[in-house]
């Protein structure tokens, strides 16, 4: 067992729920945490006496300070903190809206920021612990089709650089596209599944910097920051 104790915040679908799963199959004890209680529930079901279901909306962030200490005492320690958290609504190519875009702000940054942290506040003073937070490849350029999604994938990578330029162990995980719910609108072929997603991801957990999932992401994305920004915008990719 690598990791004895973990807090997982988006942990009802996806990426989040493969992450507890392989955790706990693993025997780590795991705060998930999430809004959907039924989700959660399911996860307790699977792991009895392993996962510690905790219902929160990342959007209340007056809450997070006194909840972290909470979870963290009942664990009894915490060795890793995986912010997977995110939100990305349809946004049509021309389409401005402010709702939708708040949501993005309060999930993929605010909240982000509120979660990290504080691990990164415990991990600093305490020199134990890894921090892992999910980003995305869509970070590395702005995109036409997703403007305040990719900014937010872009502010939150800068952020965690700055962790560990704090002295934080900090994974920065890019995934390309994943099948899950939230990706499931797009009607992509090739997807990653979310379970090789999580054993990656996993594998990268207390490995300072940013990981890519695909060595074919690394290299093209590698490229794509560099190309000039009028080309880049007659590209529309």
């Amino acid at each position: 067992m690598k990791y004895q104790t973990a807090i997982v915040v988006g942990a009802s679908s996806g990426m989040g729920r493969e992450l507890v799963r392989q955790l706990a199959a693993s025997g780590t004890k795991v705060a998930a945490i999430a809004r959907r209680e039924e989700r959660l529930q399911e996860l307790v079901n699977e792991f009895p006496g392993l996962v510690t279901p905790i219902v929160h909306d990342v959007t209340d962030h007056d809450a997070i300070p006194e909840l972290f200490q909470t979870i963290t005492r009942d664990l009894r320690g915490l060795d890793l903190f995986i912010y997977n958290s995110g939100a990305m609504p349809i946004v049509e190519v021309k389409e401005f809206t402010w709702e939708k875009d708040k949501q993005m702000l309060d999930v993929n940054i605010s909240g982000a920021v509120a979660w990290c942290n504080q691990a990164a506040d415990r991990f600093l003073h305490t020199n134990h612990g890894y921090l892992v937070g999910i980003g995305s490849v869509a970070g590395d350029r702005g995109r036409h089709k997703q403007p305040v999604y990719n900014a937010s994938k872009a502010f939150f990578h800068t952020y965690l650089e700055a962790l560990r330029n704090r002295g934080v162990c900090v994974s920065t995980i890019k995934p390309g596209p994943v099948d899950t719910e939230m990706t499931a609108p797009l009607n992509m072929k090739g997807m990653m599944s979310a379970e090789q997603a999580a054993t990656i991801i996993l594998s990268k957990a207390d490995k300072n910097g940013e990981h890519y999932l695909k060595l074919a992401h690394r290299i093209a994305f590698y490229i794509i920051k560099r190309v000039p920004s009028p080309i880049f915008r007659k590209l529309k990719i």
